[in-house]
């Protein structure tokens, strides 16, 4: 049985999905943006994914993972698993997320980050371009900054980050 919870973020609603005895998939927004028809379900673990984003968006590091189930190809599984690898508050590059797991090809780690389906909770944000850029994010820059600069712990940075989650987080 599928189970799908809700979690109201700082940067909108995040639909969590897992099998039941591990989560499955983390993504902001909900099907079609339907938030009040979906059949949620509380089962054990919602009570943790909950617990790991609300210290999360406190902006205190988890000391702890949920269980995860990794649903890829074998090289998108390897890719999402050296994610889980980079340190709260910390960045790395494409290239160097690729080396680091002995493939040459940066685009092709680039791919498989993009299709990464646990947001936030396997740190595909924490990937930046080779010049320290911020580049790609499935779920728009805007919050790509905001979790980085939650885990700078940067008051100025995230004071300065738009407050208008309507305006800011989904497209017209």
């Amino acid at each position: 049985m599928i189970h799908i919870g809700l979690y109201d973020s700082p940067l909108g609603p995040i639909m969590m999905t897992s099998d039941g005895e591990a989560l499955t998939g983390l993504r902001f927004g909900t099907l079609n943006g339907c938030a009040s028809k979906l059949p949620t379900t509380h089962y054990p673990l919602s009570t943790k994914i909950h617990r790991w984003l609300d210290l999360y968006f406190s902006g205190c590091e988890p000391d702890f993972v949920p269980p995860i189930a990794f649903h890829g190809t074998p090289f998108q599984q390897r890719v999402w698993q050296a994610l889980l690898d980079i340190p709260y508050g910390k960045t790395i590059s494409y290239g160097d997320l690729a080396h680091r797991i002995s493939n040459r090809s940066a685009q092709a780690v680039g791919q498989a980050v993009g299709k990464n389906p646990i947001a936030i909770i396997v740190p595909c944000h924490r990937v930046i371009g080779g010049d320290g850029s911020m580049t790609g994010y499935a779920y728009g820059l805007e919050r790509k900054r905001y979790l980085l600069a939650l885990e700078s712990k940067s008051p100025a940075l995230l004071s300065s980050l738009p407050r208008d989650n309507e305006a800011m987080w989904w497209p017209s």
